[in-house]
């Protein structure tokens, strides 16, 4: 299973759009492909310090996707190829 973590904060447009986008494109796939984790630089100190000027931030299994604007093409791809 693939693990896509996405990190933002309350009150975010971009995040929110960030979400949308994530839901959407794993909504494609077989259900139980991609477990997704929201985490909030509001409630963590550390996420807050690496990530706080390039939310929203998509994580694929760990490693970084991508920053600021979600491509569902790109996620679409990405996701693909980690299955």
């Amino acid at each position: 299973m693939t693990t896509l973590t996405l990190i933002g904060k309350p009150d975010c447009h971009l995040c929110d759009v960030a979400h949308e986008v994530v839901e959407a494109v794993v909504a494609e796939l077989p259900e139980g492909a991609v477990e997704v984790e929201e985490l909030s630089i509001a409630d963590d100190p550390a996420l807050y310090a690496q990530w706080w000027e390039k939310i929203p931030v998509v994580l694929i299994d760990g490693q970084l996707h991508g920053h600021w604007r979600v491509s569902p093409e790109r996620l679409r791809v990405a996701l693909g190829a980690a299955r």
